[in-house]
């Protein structure tokens, strides 16, 4: 479990965020992802529970700037909490309402104003509460440590519903733990979306067009980067796939397309059924190419640059530090 805790000062936005589709994201967009991950992006939140409090964002937000006025001194009076379940682990509707609670009474509002949301927008579970620092006796629900104590709750609640143990923050790792590597669920989601997206674009215009229709921001420059839903900027290196990589593959595939009869298998050719002079013009992508070699060159472009051995940390790759050499002066 993954937990995350903020202030704000808005009740309005941080109450329309949880109650609302993404609004950056189009009918079309909402589609395609929904299609793609097997998920709900349309209608993507159900409330689980009000605490203190009832109705649409606009009465809510009303309701909570009212308590709020019992203390003016605060200048982010907003609570914005959520909670993700790492993949493969599922709890019941009650289950995520005694998780929210007990995330309320963590951080001393459960006695205030707040509001617990499910959202169905992602193959993890993950709720969201928005909730009102100010209590109905104008005292303020202390922010103080809350990364540590979120990590402390996550890894009582892991414990106490059987789910998987998720890696504490970094800051509060120790220091073998730091050395372990991390698995980036965004990273592999977004290396995967790109090689499934290369294997049918003929062109980086039509690769950037399917990109977006997944919810991905290009920006391209000396490289490449992809931003997604989140805002979270990617460059394509980390995962793989640098500009020179993308604009190599899709330059092949408009060759490819180009050709006049789509590449066919080697087993058929090898089976006599078609002409070898007919597809021999299919290959001049890969010149002095057999078939087989020129499906394996696609594949060998289609796959993900390894990381570099001086890109991995030398504690996890058992190599020997290299010490600098000092210089010396000559007299």
């Amino acid at each position: 479990m993954i937990g995350d805790i903020r202030t704000g000062a808005s009740f309005y936005h941080c109450i329309s965020y949880c109650l609302e589709d993404k609004k950056e994201l189009t009918e079309e967009q909402k589609s395609a992802l929904s299609q793609r991950d097997k998920v709900q992006h349309k209608n993507r939140a159900e409330v689980l529970e009000y605490n203190l409090c009832f109705g649409d964002k606009t009465e809510l937000a009303s309701q909570f700037r009212e308590v709020r006025m019992l203390n003016r001194r605060i200048k982010n009076p907003v609570f914005h909490i959520s909670l993700r379940l790492a993949p493969g682990d599922e709890l019941t509707r009650n289950q995520l309402i005694e998780i929210g609670r007990a995330c309320a009474s963590e951080f001393g509002i459960d006695d205030h104003q707040y509001v617990c949301v499910l959202h169905k927008d992602t193959r993890e579970q993950h709720i969201h509460i928005a909730a009102k620092r100010v209590g109905f006796d104008g005292k303020v629900a202390s922010d103080s440590q809350s990364y540590k104590r979120m990590a402390d709750l996550c890894r009582r609640l892991e414990k106490q519903y059987g789910l998987t143990e998720v890696l504490s923050p970094r800051k509060f790792l120790s220091t073998e733990e730091r050395k372990l590597p991390r698995h980036d669920i965004r990273k592999e989601r977004l290396k995967e979306d790109i090689r499934q997206t290369l294997q049918s674009a003929h062109s980086y215009d039509d690769f950037k067009i399917k990109m977006e229709r997944l919810g991905y921001k290009l920006i391209k420059a000396r490289g490449i980067a992809f931003v997604d839903s989140k805002k979270v900027r990617i460059k394509g290196s980390e995962v793989g796939f640098p500009l020179r990589k993308i604009e190599s593959i899709t330059s092949a595939q408009s060759k490819l397309a180009d050709t006049p009869r789509p590449i066919t298998s080697w087993l058929e050719i090898q089976a006599g059924n078609l002409d070898r002079r007919n597809t021999a013009n299919a290959f001049n992508v890969f010149p002095a190419a057999t078939p087989r070699e020129a499906y394996n060159s696609l594949d060998a472009l289609l796959s993900p640059e390894r990381e570099r051995d001086e890109d991995v940390p030398y504690e996890i790759s058992g190599r020997r530090k290299k010490k600098k050499r000092r210089r010396r002066l000559s007299l």
